[in-house]
């Protein structure tokens, strides 16, 4: 096994974290903002993190994905060389790093784009990209060129031109040379030729064994990219729909077919550790979303004892909130660190993090459906000699869980010992983590 499928991930957007300017055109010189985040360190290892995924960090005209430079840290957050003290900072305390890797699309102050402009035809990176010099742009460049799914601040690369994915090789191998990173989060990953994917699977894992490649993937099989050949991980997002959808509409059949469907003996993804989530940069928060806030620790129990890898996204463990309609800005706020106070839901996630960390079943084992009604679920994960069940009760009431399981366990929430005899009573909104011992 590598050392992904028994992590937990914390997901942040430095812009945003940090307090960025939104805008990067009237930044003269480097302000070390990324140094901040060593701050954190202490509150990671007290909620169990031991991987960080950080979003966009290169150099960019605004949102971090609109790239200018592949081999600078962007100005709003700090230099190279604050980054790679940040980096060295993290690995020491254990914590493995994973950067945002924006490959479909760069922006059009990327330096190449620009040369284009300036030189056009004449210019060596002009198949680079997808242009045609019959046609204009929206900003009458002179040339028509082709934008990520119409938005034209954003220029689509042409992956399959050898010369540029040579170019892009070359700064990943500068990422994991200089800073030591350990992963990728490949943007739009459904969007990227499967040829680039195979050969950066490669490039990356010669240069180092255990990197982890994970891919942004909303719709489809994800089988398609996540693979022997390309991809280690997706991000799972129909579970992701599934976990609040279910909590909202008091339907747990709903998950339970998408854990079932993916993760039962058989299932479609067994074997592949997708990396899962509540909330992240791009959705409404999951406090803002469910309409019953009692659901929040069930989102979060199911988040840390199903199957995959789980991501929790900063903010989340605070219940911060905040609405997609709102503006992805209200989504990636800026936070002062020593200003955060642990709450109930702290507490609850860490001990979660806890119980995972702990646990080869939770890390590795399989899935198996114990219990189920529309307020009520309850599933087994085993590996080896170990066996855990997770029960949920999300209604207001106490319920009787029917299964079909007798033997001693220890309740991993609340510390408690109880024997099972095909019987267990569960308050209202409870959560029990049951570990069977002898």
């Amino acid at each position: 096994m590598s050392w992904y499928n028994d992590s937990v991930f914390y997901h942040i957007y430095p812009l945003g974290l940090c307090g960025c300017e939104k805008n990067n055109s009237d930044i003269k010189k480097s302000i070390n903002r990324i140094s901040t985040i060593e701050k954190w360190i202490p509150h990671f290892n007290k909620i169990g993190i031991n991987a960080l995924y950080m979003g966009p960090v290169l150099k960019s005209s605004c949102h971090g994905y609109d790239t200018i430079d592949y081999k600078l840290i962007d100005e709003r957050l700090g230099s190279n060389a604050d980054f790679k003290e940040l980096c060295t900072s993290f690995h020491k305390s254990g914590i493995k790093i994973i950067l945002e890797g924006v490959f479909n699309h760069v922006g059009r102050d990327f330096w190449a784009f620009k040369d284009v402009k300036q030189n056009r035809q004449n210019s060596k990176y002009k198949d680079w990209f997808y242009i045609n010099f019959n046609g204009n742009s929206n900003d009458n460049d002179g040339f028509y060129y082709e934008g990520w799914e119409g938005h034209y601040d954003l220029v689509k690369l042409n992956l399959s031109n050898n010369d540029l994915v040579n170019y892009l090789f070359s700064c990943i191998e500068y990422w994991i040379s200089y800073f030591d990173i350990d992963g990728l989060r490949l943007d739009v990953a459904y969007s990227l030729d499967k040829d680039f994917l195979k050969r950066l699977s490669s490039f990356c894992r010669k240069m180092k064994k255990d990197f982890f490649l994970l891919g942004e993937m909303i719709h489809g099989d994800y089988n398609t990219i996540a693979n022997k050949d390309m991809l280690n991980s997706v991000t799972n997002y129909e579970c992701y729909k599934g976990i609040y959808s279910s909590l909202n509409s008091k339907n747990m059949f709903e998950i339970q077919y998408s854990l079932n469907r993916q993760f039962a003996k058989g299932g479609l993804y067994e074997n592949i550790p997708l990396y899962s989530f509540v909330e992240n940069h791009d959705v409404t928060r999951i406090a803002s979303i469910l309409t019953n806030k009692e659901h929040i620790k069930h989102a979060y129990a199911l988040l840390l004892t199903m199957p995959g890898i789980p991501a929790i996204y900063y903010g989340g463990e605070w219940a911060l909130e905040g609405k997609k309609e709102n503006g992805d800005y209200n989504l990636r706020p800026s936070i002062n660190i020593d200003e955060q106070r642990s709450s109930d839901i702290t507490k609850f996630i860490s001990l979660l993090t806890d119980i995972r960390t702990h646990s080869t079943a939770l890390c590795y084992g399989d899935y198996n459906k114990e219990y189920l009604t529309n307020n009520q679920l309850a599933f087994s994960r085993n590996y080896e000699d170990e066996k855990i069940i997770t029960v949920l009760n999300i209604e207001e009431k106490e319920h009787l869980f029917k299964l079909q399981i007798a033997g001693n366990f220890k309740d991993l929430i609340s510390g408690n010992k109880i024997y099972i005899n095909n019987e267990l009573p569960v308050k209202p909104y409870d959560i029990m983590i049951l570990k069977k011992f002898d």
